[in-house]
């Protein structure tokens, strides 16, 4: 939210206190009996109209995953808060996660749609943040057996592969043009994920509207994840009267599903000369689904839109930043990249590059990549749910229709579960069985349960087929003698919560790029 909406919001509840006490007042004689009160989770003090959001306001304050986790070291490990009229549940700890996700996930596996969602979805959610249901079941289920399988993230081998030698080769024209020339990582790497990740869902040809399309899911991320004035008063006429988002999201919807419109078009026009299953992009299986499809449950157009949105945002973002975090990391510190480079050079000694086929003894750099995502969870806050009927976490009631998020990040670096939680320290996992696939509380990255990141595989194979690759060809240091403590690891606020500042390096050419 901008800081004049803050602002405005802040000056209103102090307007509205006179009024909100007068009405306590009035109120109480009609409170019933205290024993037939629901025994809410605690949470710290509130403003009148605003509610909590002023907590996520002070200056100093910090991103919200690490503002809720302060606070929750004061108030406990579930807290309710209220972003004005919007009641929130948060859980931040290893036990309440596995309430939410497994002992009553089914309370818990739908998703809020507030005004904004509406605006944007218009009745095809996806699989993302579609409400649970039949319909998303389905959508799901159709989506794991032909999408994300591993025999269909195996099948985009080639694409990844080629990339991958383009990201190379763009490494090394950029370290070619002088010693010491500054290389941004963070752009190529961003590129290697979106043009692997289009390829997959549109075939081999690239999106010529890369460009624009990636500024325009950048600007609607920064819209969707729920802190719009319509979002935070849904009841409110004045408040999506004076918000810029619903103009925004229009405008983006339209753009989006002309670019997306002409894909599909694409596609049905050359399906008489598609060869097989093999050559199918994601595209491709969706519109042949589209015909087999049970009509009690039919995929529509728009729900395949959606489903190319949600895997492309999600792909991108989050193997974009994980991978960058990860190289960070490693240039933070240099033992670790020491350890890991020697690992992947003595795997593929004889190579002149790094193939998939190799990657499976590659322990080390395994071990690299499930500490950088304990430590920077794409999504730190996971995507929200809602609760669908009222049960009890950790001993406290939840109501039927709240909005319920999971701090991953401040569970992943809970000193109750975690030995020096801040320290980036890969051999932690040598001797431990916790992994990111969903059923160890301690460690949710991509969330547990029903609602668990189906793309996980998809990502993954690009983030260790990249680091592996990068780690192979060259050494890396920090440009114009900056150390390695001194290198900035401030996070951006975003849906995959990003690295501030983009990674610059300098590349030196270890193992020369295999001639074309």
């Amino acid at each position: 939210m901008a800081a004049a909406d803050l602002t405005l919001l802040l000056l209103a509840s102090l307007l509205a206190i006179p009024l909100y006490f007068l009405l306590a007042t009035t109120r109480r004689s009609r409170t019933p009996p205290r024993g037939s009160k629901p025994r809410l989770p605690p949470g710290p003090w509130a403003l009148p109209v605003i509610g909590h959001l002023h907590h996520l306001a002070r200056p100093g304050g910090g991103l919200p995953h690490r503002v809720m986790r302060d606070m929750a070291r004061r108030h406990g490990p579930l807290m309710l808060l209220r972003f004005g009229e919007v009641p929130v549940v948060v859980a931040s700890s290893a036990a309440a996660a596995r309430e939410v996700m497994r002992t009553h996930d089914a309370a818990f596996a739908s998703r809020p749609i507030g005004p904004m969602s509406r605006l944007w979805f218009q009745g095809a959610e996806g699989i993302l943040f579609a409400p649970y249901g039949d319909d998303w079941r389905h959508l799901r289920r159709v989506c794991t057996q032909e999408l994300l399988t591993a025999r269909r993230v195996h099948s985009f081998r080639p694409v990844r592969e080629d990339e991958l030698r383009r990201l190379l080769a763009s490494v090394a024209a950029a370290s070619a043009s002088g010693t010491g020339t500054v290389v941004n990582l963070t752009e190529k790497i961003s590129t290697y994920i979106a043009d692997s990740t289009v390829r997959a869902i549109i075939g081999s040809r690239r999106l010529k509207d890369r460009d624009a399309y990636l500024r325009m899911l950048k600007g609607l991320f920064g819209i969707m994840p729920g802190m719009s004035l319509p979002d935070l008063f849904p009841s409110s006429r004045l408040a999506m009267l004076l918000s810029r988002a619903p103009t925004r999201i229009q405008a983006y919807r339209r753009s989006m599903r002309r670019i997306m419109d002409g894909i599909i078009q694409e596609h049905r026009d050359r399906a008489a000369a598609a060869d097989g299953d093999d050559d199918e992009d994601f595209v491709d299986v969706l519109l042949r689904l589209q015909k087999e499809v049970d009509s009690q449950f039919p995929l529509t157009t728009e729900n395949i839109k959606t489903v190319m949105l949600d895997i492309f945002g999600a792909s991108t973002e989050t193997s974009t930043t994980t991978l960058d975090w990860a190289m960070a990391e490693l240039l933070r510190n240099p033992r670790a990249m020491e350890k890991a480079q020697h690992e992947v050079r003595q795997a593929f000694a004889g190579h002149d590059t790094v193939t998939e086929d190799g990657l499976a003894g590659l322990r080390y750099l395994r071990l690299v990549i499930k500490e950088s995502l304990r430590l920077h969870p794409p999504a730190t806050m996971l995507v929200p749910r809602q609760c669908q009927s009222a049960c009890q976490v950790l001993g406290f009631d939840v109501p039927a229709g709240m909005t319920v998020v999971v701090n991953a990040w401040a569970i992943g670096r809970d000193p109750a579960h975690w030995d020096e939680p801040d320290a980036f320290l890969p051999e932690r996992f040598e001797q431990s069985t916790r992994d990111f696939r969903g059923a160890d509380f301690e460690f949710i990255p991509f969330g547990a349960g029903r609602r668990i990141c189906p793309g996980m595989a998809f990502g993954l194979a690009h983030i260790e087929l990249a680091l592996a690759a990068l780690l192979f060809h060259f050494d890396w240091s920090l440009p114009g003698g900056l150390a390695a403590e001194e290198l900035d690891m401030t996070e951006a606020f975003g849906i995959a919560t990003p690295r501030r500042s983009d990674l610059l390096v300098v590349a030196i050419p270890r193992v020369p790029l295999p001639m074309k």
